[in-house]
């Protein structure tokens, strides 16, 4: 098996070596394209499909059936006046959105979309760079994209769009540990960091079966990762007007729209390649079909597995409520990235099995895959036992701060005086005398 993957690997890298200039620009601006065109399909599609979970047509006005909607839309951004804040920083207001677009096109070049072909009569393969380390390259992107989030919040000068800026890198930095811990159980079993190795080595079973946990984890923490409901925080409406790029509009606006997208679906491409052996056929079809893995089929089968994927993320948008942050968080912290953890004791406690002993190790992986699940689900049903409230310390700040148990005190009633103005004696203006008390000539008049 590794002498197979070797020599895979090394004709892979052969014919990309010999890719002329005038291919290598094909396959970039495919790449681009499909990624637009899939953008485009994809909001549209959304739309649609939520519109049907929720009883409603949903677009159905431009082009056919409305599926035009999503480019006139587009062409209706591109044309709206760019509104820039008063107190923006104008660099960096101009240059986020860049950083969070170029990213997500960039980690879709190491993608293999399918194995050999012939492109006017060159051999190639479907995919711009086969390099040694391409899943670190696809991780590498996806953190880079976080920076233009952050970058708009900060230079928009305005309180929300920075609340949710710093809210998803929090999110990012989270979700970026556990999507990396669940991907080293395939690295392991695989030996490689190469892309399309990981591929060749799914030919004889998906990752996806032999390694359900990482691909569960896997799952959940792409979700995160992309800011898509339910934990599409950084963009909570209710809580932060509408997140990062509130201020933002026309083509800028666009870029953030085009990065979400582009990000869902590389991925979803990351996943296909990772657990559902990429350009593979699935297992009746290969079996039924000799060539289902020759030519242009197998690109087919890959866009229909990313379809499944962004199928889910739309599936989620319609069906869950959002999280709360602190729910978030403990999700990523106490259970995703424990169980990550879990899970690779024992992948690497099989892996050791197999080596010493050369038995076939599927008994024990399941049998550890059971305990692993059962333990977590027990550890997070645990009731979250509270500490003791901390004793009350004085804000350390300068502005006056109320304190969380504020009451305002009732105005007690004014007492009514019991002295009166009264006559002037002696001469002395404004002397006042108790209501009791007679004057002078008062008291000869009664008397």
């Amino acid at each position: 098996m590794n002498i197979f993957l070797a020599a895979s690997a090394e004709r892979t890298e052969r014919l990309l070596a010999n890719d002329p200039i005038w291919l290598i620009v094909i396959k970039v601006v495919a790449l681009f394209a499909l990624g637009v065109l899939l953008t485009l399909f994809m909001i549209n599609w959304e739309r649609k499909v939520v519109g049907r979970m929720q009883h409603r047509p949903g677009p159905n006005r431009v082009g056919p059936n409305g599926w035009l909607q999503s480019l006139a839309d587009g062409l209706k951004l591109a044309f709206k006046e760019d509104i820039i804040p008063v107190m923006a920083d104008k660099v960096v207001y101009f240059i986020a959105p860049i950083i969070s677009t170029i990213p997500a096109f960039v980690a879709l070049s190491v993608i293999p979309f399918g194995p050999e072909v012939t492109i006017f009569g060159h051999r190639t393969v479907l995919q711009v760079a086969d390099l040694p380390v391409g899943v670190l390259v696809v991780l590498a992107c996806s953190s880079l994209g976080v920076y233009g989030i952050v970058l708009s919040g900060w230079s928009s000068g305005s309180p929300y769009p920075l609340l949710g800026a710093l809210r998803s890198a929090a999110q990012v930095i989270s979700y970026e540990i556990a999507m990396g811990l669940s991907i080293v159980a395939v690295i392991l079993f695989s030996g490689t960091l190469s892309t399309a190795g990981i591929v060749d080595a799914q030919a004889n079973g998906w990752y996806a079966w032999l390694l359900p946990p990482s691909f569960i984890i896997f799952c959940i923490a792409m979700v995160g990762e992309t800011n898509r409901a339910p934990f599409d925080l950084p963009e909570a409406e209710t809580e932060l007007v509408g997140g990062f790029h509130t201020e933002y509009s026309s083509l800028k606006f666009a870029l953030f729209f085009l990065a979400e997208y582009v990000n869902m679906v590389t991925v979803s491409a990351m996943g296909t390649t990772l657990f559902l052996g990429g350009w593979r056929a699935p297992w009746p079809l290969s079996a039924v079909w000799p060539g289902a893995n020759e030519g242009w089929w197998p690109m087919l089968w890959f866009i229909g597995k990313m379809l499944v994927f962004l199928f889910v993320f739309i599936w989620l948008r319609g069906t869950l409520p959002r999280l709360r942050y602190d729910q978030f968080m403990r999700l990523g912290w106490k259970f995703l990235v424990p169980g990550s953890l879990l899970w690779i004791l024992m992948v690497f406690a099989v892996r050791t099995y197999r080596v010493n002993t050369g038995n076939d190790p599927v008994v024990p992986l399941v049998a550890g895959t059971i305990v692993v699940a059962v333990a977590l689900v027990f550890a997070f049903m645990l009731p979250n036992r509270r500490s003791p409230d901390p004793p009350e310390v004085e804000p350390a700040s300068d502005y006056p701060v109320p304190p969380l148990d504020l009451k305002i005190p009732s105005q007690p009633k004014p007492a009514r005086s019991s002295a009166r103005p009264g006559p002037l004696s002696d001469g002395q203006p404004g002397q006042l005398m108790p209501s009791g008390a007679r004057s002078p000539g008062e008291e000869s008049v009664h008397e």
